[in-house]
């Protein structure tokens, strides 16, 4: 384990490593945290070029050349490194991204997107988290959508910190213990206040398939009351799902299933509220969820092809980490 942090993305090529590295290291810049950032090319790559004074002692026979200014400093070296011999020579950095070497022994955050086609790299529980467009049924570990930087870049800090102490402006990763191992938040000492959370989800269906949950024509029933029920149900079953979450005190859950025909699409929206320790996000997200999949379920019989998409929390209120607002163009 390197003194410094560190923390891979893996994925396959298209899945979107580069951008989102480089949103996490700009908001990272913003906090005043120093990065490095390690790539791994699948090929031959070449910084030097041909006639410049680098390339000519390269070509001279040099095995290292260094080329440095008042900015920066570059060493290029005529052979192949591994990771962690890389990784050992950086030095005054706060944290260490990584890019690639999806076989290195390196905790990585997994990610795939659903128009390669691909999946991800390993199974999703090799992963400390993974982001992607595509809903992952029975994830063990946190998921993020692309456009999550903010959280996505608080847990690399918060399991920076985990691995070592922690880096400087980055919150305490409370689902970790000082070994990196996972623990249940003690919230015994909180006083209890009012929450709410409201989250979305949305199936996209055949223009048929819609048509006919439009006007009831299924053998298994009404699809969007029987999904409303699930979704509550799945609601008050949450902490029996999800690692590490705490039965919180519901004490309200709505869900509201409506028809866009534009999209061809069973638009999800699950708002639930408590006078409780912690919040109710994870129990939002999961009505959202289980309706969908309820959806889906009443309606696999007619369309094989049914898309889950977009589950994703769009507001929540109370607490010590404040409110949070998703802004959406035309949802």
């Amino acid at each position: 384990m390197p003194s410094i942090p560190c923390v891979a993305f893996a994925g396959y090529s298209g899945s979107g490593k580069t951008t989102l590295i480089e949103k996490i290291v700009r908001n990272l810049k913003t906090r005043g945290i120093r990065v490095a950032v390690v790539k791994h090319d699948g090929h031959d790559f070449e910084i030097d070029h041909e006639g410049k004074d680098t390339w000519r002692f390269a070509q001279a026979g040099a095995h290292v050349t260094v080329i440095g200014s008042a900015s920066k400093t570059a060493v290029i070296e005529q052979r192949e490194r591994t990771v962690q011999e890389i990784i050992s020579r950086i030095q005054d950095v706060d944290l260490i991204l990584v890019e690639g070497y999806k076989r290195e022994n390196i905790p990585a955050i997994g990610l795939c997107r659903r128009e390669t086609g691909k999946g991800f790299t390993a199974e999703p529980s090799h992963f400390i988290a993974l982001v992607t467009d595509e809903m992952v049924a029975g994830a063990s570990v946190p998921c993020f959508a692309p456009e999550q930087i903010e959280e996505i870049t608080n847990f690399v800090l918060d399991y920076a910190q985990s691995q070592r102490g922690g880096v400087k402006n980055g919150a305490d990763f409370t689902h970790f213990n000082e070994h990196g191992r996972a623990k249940m938040v003690d919230v015994g000492e909180k006083a209890p206040s009012r929450r709410t959370a409201i989250a979305g989800a949305r199936v996209l269906v055949s223009r048929d398939l819609f048509a006919r949950i439009r006007s009831g024509g299924l053998k298994k029933g009404d699809v969007l009351t029987v999904a409303q029920i699930a979704g509550v149900m799945g609601a008050k079953r949450t902490p029996d799902m999800i690692p590490m979450c705490h039965p919180v005190p519901v004490t309200g859950i709505n869900l509201e299933l409506s028809l866009d025909e534009a999209r061809c699409a069973v638009d999800i929206r699950a708002c639930v509220s408590c006078e409780g320790k912690t919040g109710v996000e994870m129990e939002a997200l999961m009505a959202a969820s289980t309706a969908a999949l309820t959806v889906y379920d009443m309606c696999k019989a007619v369309q094989k092809d049914i898309v889950i998409t977009d589950v994703r929390l769009l507001s929540k209120t109370g607490g010590v980490h404040g409110d949070f607002y998703r802004r959406e163009d035309g949802v």
